[in-house]
C-alpha cells in the first residue's frame, strides 16, 4: 500500500534534534504548553509560515486536554444565558471539524433530551434547540440532522434504559464526539507538517529579558536536565489552569486570573445501558451527559472549585456518587459502583470573574469565552474557551501577538487546513472493505483505525506488511493492534509506556485493570522501538502500576485532599520543578 509522501514525525530523535535547532536561532513564535490551545497556536503559526517551537512540560495533552467529555459541542446550555454569539462561534467550528479539517477524529453524535412536562417544557426547549439548529444550520448546512421530537413510547423506543416516569416524551438533536487526546497530537503532528519543532517533556524554567522585553525562555529537558536558551519574538502561554505560574516567571504580577473547576467522568461498558443515542440530562448544578462509544459509555461531568495540587486531579468517592445518583434517576436499570471499568478527572482553565472581597466564585458561573493579553511586552498569554474553539483561541492568539498590520500580511489559513489523516479519509472509508481485505484483518478493526488514523492507515498497513506480527490484537486491549505502538513511538513522541495507556490509547479508563495486563506486551514493543533494556522496561511498568494503585485507592476516599494525596504518593514519570504563583 502506498505510504504518503511525508509523514509528519515527533519521536525522541527529532525531541533531541528540535531541541538544538531552536536554540540555535530565533524563532517567530514560542508555545508554552502542549494541551488543544498551545498544539492549535503552533499550527495556526507554523500554517502561516512563522518559525515555531512548542514545549510541553509532560506528555501532549496530559492535562485538561485528555479528561474532557470529549465533545464538540456549541454548548446548548449557554442559550439559556442568552450567549448567541458563544454558541454560534462554537457551532461553526463544529461543522468545520465535521466536514473538512478532522472529520476522521470528530464524529455527529444525537442526544436525547428527555421531557417532564408536556407542553411548557418541550415548548421552551423546542426553541432552544430550534436556535440552535438554526445557528448550525447557517454554519454549516447538513453537516448533522435538526432535532426531532418524540412521544413518550417513541423515546422509549430509542432508548428503552429510560424510566418511563423519568419522561413524557423527548427531543432529539446532534452535537458530535471527538477523542480529545488523539485530536491533539494529531494537532501538533500537522503543525510539524508545516515545520514547527515540538518538544515534550521539556519544562519552560525561566523567561529571557531585554529590558522589560520577553525575548525567549529557558528550557529544561527533564529527561537530561540540560537546559537550552531559546530566542524568540513571540512568547506565548497556552497552559491552562497553570497559567498564573508560567505568568509568574515574566516578573509581572499582573495577568489573566484563572479558577480550576474539576470534571470528573465515569465510563461503564456498552451492555450496561440499553440506548441508541446519548442522554443529555440538566442538573441543579450543571449539565450531565450519558455519552456511548464503540465499546463503552462515558458519563459526566462534575462542575466544582478545586484548590488542590494541579498535577493529578482525581475522582474521590463523592464525586463518582454523584455521578452514579444523577445517571440513576433515568436509569430503569440503575448502575452501581461494580459496574465501572473506568474513571477519569481532569482541570477546566475557567477565567477568574472579579469579584468583591469576601465572595466566593462559582465555576458554573463563569464564561467558557476566551481571552488572550499582554502581559508584558513580547509576553503573550492566552485562556477560558473549551475544546470545540480550540482554533479560534489559536488564531486569536496569534493574531495577538503580531500585531493587526502584521496579522493582515500573514492572515490564519487553519479553517482550510486539513489535520494529518483527513485528507483522503472519506474515500477510505468508503472502501474500508477491500482495505480489510488488502490488510488481513476484520472489518471492525480497520474501522477502528481509519476513526483514529484517517488516510494515514496507510502508513498502518505497510508496518504490518514489514511484519504480519503488528496485526495482532493486544490482548486486553482489544481492538488495538501492535502496529498501533510502533506507529505511536515512531511518530507521535511516544517516550514512555505512561504516553501510551494513557493518551495515545484510552486504556488507562477503558478497562477494568486500568490496561495493566495489556502492559507488559505494549512496553515489550516499545523497548524495541525506543532501544531499552530490560531493566527499563520493568521500571516504565512498575510506574505504570504505581500510578494505577494510586487513582484506584483514591477513588474510596471521601475527602478530596486526602484523594489527591494518596494519587501523589505515585512516583512521577519526569518530575516538573514547582512554580509558585
Amino acid at each position: 500500500m502506498e505510504v504518503p509522501m511525508t509523514i509528519p514525525t515527533i519521536n525522541s530523535a527529532t525531541r533531541s534534534n528540535d531541541l538544538e535547532d531552536m536554540s540555535s536561532g530565533e524563532l517567530d513564535v514560542l508555545i508554552i504548553g502542549g494541551g488543544v490551545t498551545g498544539a492549535g497556536i503552533a499550527l495556526d503559526a507554523a500554517s502561516r509560515g512563522l518559525t515555531t517551537g512548542i514545549v510541553e512540560a509532560q506528555d501532549w495533552a496530559s492535562g485538561t486536554s485528555s479528561r474532557s467529555s470529549k465533545l464538540v459541542h456549541g454548548g446548548l446550555r449557554y442559550l439559556y444565558q442568552l450567549d448567541f454569539a458563544l454558541v454560534a462561534e462554537a457551532l461553526r467550528e463544529r461543522g468545520l471539524l465535521l466536514e473538512r479539517t478532522a472529520p476522521h477524529l470528530v464524529k455527529a453524535q444525537p442526544f436525547l433530551w428527555p421531557l417532564k412536562t408536556p407542553v411548557i417544557e418541550r415548548a421552551y426547549s423546542a426553541v432552544g434547540v430550534g436556535m440552535y439548529d438554526a445557528l448550525a444550520q447557517v454554519a454549516h448546512r447538513g453537516s448533522v440532522p435538526i432535532q426531532k421530537h418524540y412521544s413518550k413510547k417513541g423515546a422509549l423506543d430509542l432508548f428503552p434504559d429510560i424510566k418511563e416516569d423519568a419522561l413524557c416524551g423527548a427531543i432529539r438533536f446532534y452535537d458530535a464526539r471527538v477523542d480529545d487526546a488523539r485530536l491533539v497530537v494529531t494537532l501538533v503532528r500537522t503543525a510539524v507538517e508545516y515545520g514547527a519543532k515540538a518538544v515534550s517533556r521539556t519544562q519552560v524554567v525561566e523567561l529571557l529579558h531585554e529590558g522589560k522585553r520577553v525575548v525567549g525562555a529557558v528550557l529544561e529537558d527533564l529527561h537530561t536536565g540540560k537546559k537550552y536558551e531559546v530566542r524568540a519574538k513571540h512568547v506565548i502561554n497556552a497552559t491552562g489552569v497553570w497559567t498564573e505560574k508560567t505568568q509568574s516567571l515574566s516578573g509581572d504580577s499582573g495577568g489573566l486570573k484563572v479558577l480550576a473547576s474539576k470534571g470528573i467522568h465515569i465510563v461503564v461498558p456498552k451492555e450496561k445501558i440499553n440506548g441508541e443515542t446519548g442522554l443529555f440530562l440538566r442538573t441543579e448544578k450543571s449539565v450531565l451527559f450519558i455519552i456511548p462509544w464503540d465499546r463503552y459509555w462515558v458519563i459526566g461531568t462534575t462542575d466544582t472549585k478545586y484548590v488542590e495540587d494541579l498535577r493529578h486531579p482525581v475522582a474521590d468517592a463523592e464525586d463518582i456518587d454523584y455521578i452514579l445518583d444523577h445517571a440513576n434517576d433515568v436509569l430503569a436499570n440503575p448502575l452501581t459502583r461494580d459496574d465501572i471499568v473506568g474513571v477519569y478527572a481532569g482541570l477546566r482553565p475557567l477565567l477568574q470573574p472579579k469579584v468583591k472581597e469576601g465572595e466566593s466564585a462559582k465555576s458554573t458561573q463563569v464564561s467558557r469565552e476566551h481571552t488572550v493579553a499582554e502581559i508584558v511586552p513580547g509576553f503573550t498569554a492566552i485562556a477560558g474557551g473549551k475544546l470545540t474553539t480550540y482554533r479560534v483561541m489559536a488564531e486569536d492568539a496569534v493574531d495577538f501577538a503580531l500585531g493587526k498590520e502584521r496579522a493582515k500580511e500573514l492572515p490564519s489559513v487553519t479553517t482550510t487546513t486539513p489535520l494529518a489523516g483527513a485528507a483522503g479519509y472519506q474515500a477510505m472509508w468508503n472502501n474500508r472493505t477491500h482495505l480489510a481485505k488488502q490488510m488481513g484483518i476484520d472489518l471492525e478493526t480497520v474501522e477502528h483505525l481509519l476513526n483514529r488514523y484517517g488516510s494515514e492507515i496507510t502508513v498502518l498497513a505497510d508496518l504490518i506488511e514489514e511484519d504480519e506480527s503488528l496485526r495482532n490484537q493486544i490482548a486486553g486491549a482489544e481492538p488495538y493492534i501492535r502496529a498501533e505502538i510502533v506507529f505511536a513511538a515512531r511518530y507521535e513522541g511516544v517516550l514512555h509506556l505512561d504516553d501510551v495507556m494513557m493518551h495515545r490509547t484510552r486504556l488507562n479508563y477503558e478497562v477494568k485493570d486500568r490496561g495493566v495486563k495489556a502492559s507488559e506486551e505494549i512496553a515489550g514493543i516499545l523497548a524495541a522501538e525506543l532501544d531499552w533494556d530490560e531493566e527499563r522496561k520493568n521500571k516504565e511498568m512498575d510506574l505504570y502500576r504505581q500510578r494505577c494503585e494510586a487513582q484506584d485507592a483514591a477513588e474510596e476516599i471521601s475527602s478530596e485532599a486526602k484523594a489527591v494525596a494518596r494519587r501523589l504518593e505515585a512516583p512521577e514519570v519526569t518530575p516538573m520543578h514547582d512554580i509558585e504563583a
